[in-house]
């Protein structure tokens, strides 16, 4: 799908405030009401954007250790181990990767001995993980950066 100019203002709006109703959002990219609407439902239909969601404070929401988990992986299927990732709930984010390493996550916890848990008790007896490293996070900011320019 090719997004032209009204697409890339609309998903750029939507990314500062997915809270925006229809009416603002149109308002905001100088369009109808109707056409936002019917911009926004193909937009959602065809997959470009997935859902809307909150930001949070991690440390706020009492989870004061963060970190990035990396591991290295024998032959898996990555259908069931992302599945299986993605259903602990302190895995917030999880990529496949190329180089050294073959997974990236992104792992938040209530502390330090919550995080330990994760990658000793959860993380590390996964069949398929030969090796993990863990990087600390000690501060992290989200960019929410508009798309670029077509």
């Amino acid at each position: 799908m090719t997004l032209d100019q009204i697409d890339r203002a609309i998903i750029t709006e939507l990314t500062r405030d997915g809270r925006l109703s229809v009416a603002a959002l149109a308002e905001r990219v100088h369009i109808s009401r109707a056409h936002c609407y019917s911009r926004l439902n193909r937009l959602q239909e065809d997959g470009v954007i997935t859902g809307f969601s909150a930001t949070i404070d991690p440390v706020k929401a009492g989870l004061g250790a963060s970190a990035h988990v990396t591991l290295k992986l024998r032959q898996h299927n990555w259908r069931e181990l992302k599945a299986q990732l993605l259903a602990i709930p302190e895995v917030w984010h999880v990529s496949l990767v190329g180089g050294n390493m073959d997974v990236v996550l992104l792992v938040r916890a209530k502390d330090n001995a919550d995080l330990r848990r994760v990658v000793f008790d959860e993380l590390q007896p996964i069949p398929g993980v030969v090796d993990s490293q863990t990087y600390m996070i000690f501060e992290d900011h989200d960019s929410h950066h508009p798309l670029p320019s077509a």
